[in-house]
């Protein structure tokens, strides 16, 4: 699948593992469609996400207190959130409607990255 011709700004996100990051983005259900062996570009719920091998010194992801995050704004929160429901932050990440107006899920990521997932309260069926 070759990379989409899409407008928008999307994370670069720094691994100490890229190899090792790659199966965690495609178990989220997105699919590798460009890079090389230390930039990957991955596409996925219309979304895209950058990750490259993090360097040594300032550029390495620190072991304990990983500062990135990425948010994945999608209609598919809930279904995405059943892929990976062993990952989820809990109890603070579980799937719920939060006080800012998302319905939002919180996962641990390759290197304890924080990644959540979400979409606007206001467009979710209510039934839940």
């Amino acid at each position: 699948m070759p990379i989409p011709a899409t407008v928008g700004a999307f994370a670069i996100v720094p691994s100490n593992d890229l190899p090792a990051a790659i199966p965690f983005w495609e178990r989220l259900g997105f699919t590798r469609t460009g890079g090389d062996a230390n930039y990957v570009i991955m596409t996925g719920w219309g979304c895209e996400v950058h990750l490259t091998q993090a360097g040594s010194g300032p550029w390495r992801v620190p072991e304990e207190h990983n500062p990135f995050g990425v948010f994945i704004r999608t209609p598919d929160v809930e279904a995405i959130a059943q892929r990976v429901d062993d990952l989820i932050i809990r109890p603070g990440g579980i799937l719920r409607h939060r006080e800012w107006g998302l319905y939002e899920v919180g996962i641990c990521g390759p290197d304890g990255l924080l990644v959540r997932i979400g979409w606007p309260s206001r467009l979710i069926d209510k039934r839940e």
